[in-house]
């Protein structure tokens, strides 16, 4: 049985955890994937930001290894994946991920220890060591039925930081040597709902505080 999601690290025995041990003969697939959007949508998502100097550290393993998304992608815990919205949605999703991070607190979360989704999806990460719940929490919340970010996801929520993506085995192996020595612990004060940008890159749309206090109804317009 697989442990909470963020519970634990997935290092153990000073060696990398395989998440999915027994689909050696399963197809490769992304973890992640890009929807692509009609021309009325466009691509959003939430995540945790990396704080410094750890974000500097990990962004130079990705870059290091040859993570063809290495400059592009800022470190970062995913709360929600890439999801294609209505433009006309933007105002809603901005209004109600605000009412999310108000009805959630600040919380410490410790990102250490090397984990891989090999061999379903060619990435080597940091795991949540600490924070896992209070992570959990916010994802249910953002994906929440009757909110406008509802959706499935592909493969069982488990946040991490990645450390490469899309490399080959050698390059995989390079990245989680280097990680072993990455251990960041930080209070998570705000979340980053962010869209995806034609170049690949993402803009931020908002940032919310956890806890900040929301006036009734929302702003008229949460992007203004």
């Amino acid at each position: 049985m697989r442990p909470p999601p963020g519970c634990s690290p997935p290092r153990r025995g000073g060696k990398v955890q395989l998440l999915f041990p027994h689909a050696a003969k399963k197809r490769s697939a992304r973890l992640m994937d890009v929807p692509a959007p009609s021309p009325t949508q466009c691509v959003l998502g939430v995540t945790i930001a990396l704080p410094e100097p750890w974000a500097t550290r990990v962004r130079g393993v990705r870059v290091a290894v040859g993570d063809p998304h290495g400059n592009a992608i800022p470190p970062h815990v995913t709360l929600l994946p890439p999801t294609a919205v209505e433009k006309t949605a933007l105002n809603a999703v901005a209004a109600h991920v605000i009412r999310v991070a108000a009805r959630s607190v600040p919380f410490t979360l410790r990102v250490a220890g090397v984990g891989t989704f090999r061999p379903v999806s060619p990435v080597v990460f940091l795991g949540v060591a600490e924070g896992g719940p209070a992570i959990d929490a916010l994802q249910q919340d953002l994906r929440a039925a009757d909110g406008p970010l509802n959706r499935d996801l592909r493969f069982p929520f488990h946040p991490h930081v990645t450390l490469a993506h899309e490399v080959d085995d050698a390059a995989l192996d390079q990245a989680a040597r280097a990680g072993q020595d990455i251990a960041a612990t930080f209070v998570v004060d705000r979340i980053h709902l962010q869209r995806l940008a034609p170049d690949g890159s993402w803009a931020a749309l908002a940032t919310p505080a956890l806890g900040a206090a929301v006036h009734p109804g929302g702003t008229a317009d949460p992007l203004a």
